[in-house]
């Protein structure tokens, strides 16, 4: 049994070693998912194609040009008499044109340059959300890495367990065979190994499943992972001070501020229904008639033709629909402003949350610093007195146990206290690329937006993606 059990763990020891190569830090898994995450990139995608919304709506006050063609042919047969006669005889009508027409709005009751607002309230909201989503991006990041580092660590500890309970199993069993130890010492032993073997696979377990979650957030398998540190620099030096910036540089507040301007000017859009529009058309035509026999008040050949207008149209009632409309836009910005309180209220919450945390694992990691200390000491003074006689077996088993619990907890108060760290930079809104120092290619939707807010023509993107 007791090869067994040791022919089992020397398996995963060696699938589960991590493959040694350069070190990886904290800060290179954060670059790599910044330049590769999919989730990312789909949401820069997605401002992309909000930006393309302004001049969508800058369309509105723009000319449109047609062109038309039409041919046709008719063919008449001769109109026979009962008499045997012809009343008339036959005739073929051969017809074609083709023209252009231009079409422009001169006044739309301002509904164009408020659209135009809107349009622009949304891409400044669209890009909040896109620094949202690399916050939460850099953050996954961060608890990937560090969720891999952990459970490697707790391997290593379970190991090195295990190792400890194969000796002491090895003791037993020399102490019964010389007749100084019973056999209930040898079952505690073999029992405490098999459950040792059982928590390394569940360890084990644990970082494959952080290492597939690694893999997901930053585009690549983990190597050798640097242990890392809380971010406490980049931290306020109070939590008033945190609530303070979060209120004026969390994109999850500014975001909805910006719908709250998209939504006035939406208002301004539906009341232009209610104003007069007026809209000008010229057109230039050609046209071409054959007709057999030739008739002499429409000459066969070619005509020209051009004309110019413009129309005025005042609204004087809709059915209610304008009116409805109207509404519905001063709902939707009520509900608008109230959205940007409980955004406040929950990016608050969440800084709160958070900078306890930080605090706690602070006080969690010395304590357990502390605590590992005192156990190794109780360790060796267990064994110690189990040689000579005071203690059993089963003393220094729940010493180990003690132990090994206390440097997992370590281990776990550590991750805690760097993810809390990061998490408090999240929350006030400055866990970015540039803040960070991260070695990458900042991404700038800005420079999209300028390329297409007055394109007046093209298919391609101005990126070419």
């Amino acid at each position: 049994m007791v090869s067994k059990l040791q022919s089992a763990a020397v398996f995963l020891t060696c699938i589960f070693t991590p493959a040694l190569g350069r070190a990886e830090t904290v800060f290179d898994a954060m670059s790599k998912a910044y330049a590769l995450n999919s989730t990312l990139s789909s949401s820069r995608a997605g401002v992309r194609i909000t930006d393309e919304n302004v001049a969508i709506a800058k369309s509105g006050l723009r000319p449109t040009v047609n062109g038309s063609a039409s041919v046709g042919y008719l063919s008449q047969s001769k109109t026979k008499l009962s008499t045997g006669g012809f009343i008339s005889p036959g005739s073929r009508l051969s017809t074609g044109s083709f023209g252009i027409t231009l079409d422009q709005t001169l006044f739309d009751g301002f509904q164009t340059p408020n659209n135009v607002h809107v349009a622009e309230a949304k891409v400044k909201a669209s890009n909040e959300d896109l620094r949202s989503a690399e916050q939460d991006t850099l953050y996954a990041a961060v608890s990937a890495y560090t969720d891999v580092f952990a459970n490697r660590q707790i391997v290593a500890l379970r190991r090195k367990n295990l190792a400890f309970l194969d000796e002491q199993l090895r003791a037993a069993e020399d102490r019964f065979r010389v007749g100084d130890g019973a056999r209930t010492d040898v079952a505690q032993a073999q029992a405490s190994q098999a459950e040792a073997l059982s928590q390394l696979a569940s360890a084990e377990a644990s970082v494959l499943s952080s290492e597939a979650t690694y893999r997901q957030v930053v585009g690549e398998a983990p190597g050798n992972l640097q242990p890392t540190r809380p971010i406490a620099k980049l931290l306020p030096s109070t939590l008033k001070a945190a609530f303070a910036i979060a209120q004026t540089d969390h994109p999850a507040i500014l975001s909805p501020e910006h719908l709250v301007d998209a939504a006035e000017f939406s208002v301004k859009s539906s009341e232009g229904a209610l104003l007069p529009t007026a809209s000008a058309e010229a057109s230039v035509t050609r046209l071409y008639q054959n007709y057999s026999p030739e008739i002499s008040y429409s000459p066969n050949g070619y005509y020209n033709s051009a004309g110019i207008g413009a129309t005025l149209n005042v609204p004087i009632y809709q059915g209610g629909k304008a009116s409805a409309e109207i509404r519905q836009a001063k709902a939707s910005l009520a509900k608008a402003r109230i959205e940007v309180d409980v955004n406040r209220d929950q990016v608050r919450s969440a800084l709160a949350s958070q900078w306890s945390q930080y605090q706690a694992a602070g006080v969690a990691v010395q304590a357990n610093r502390q605590a590992i200390s005192a156990a190794q000491l109780a360790l060796q003074g267990v064994i110690e007195e189990r040689n000579v006689g005071q203690r059993s077996t089963l003393d220094v088993l729940n010493a180990q146990a003690s132990l090994i619990t206390t440097q997992i907890n370590r281990v776990s108060s550590e991750r805690d206290q760097v993810l809390a760290s990061y998490a408090i930079l999240s929350a006030i809104g400055h866990l970015s690329a540039s803040r960070l120092g991260l070695r990458v290619t900042e991404y700038r939707p800005a420079e999209h937006y300028r390329a297409v807010k007055d394109m007046w023509s093209g298919l391609r993107p101005p990126d070419d993606r």
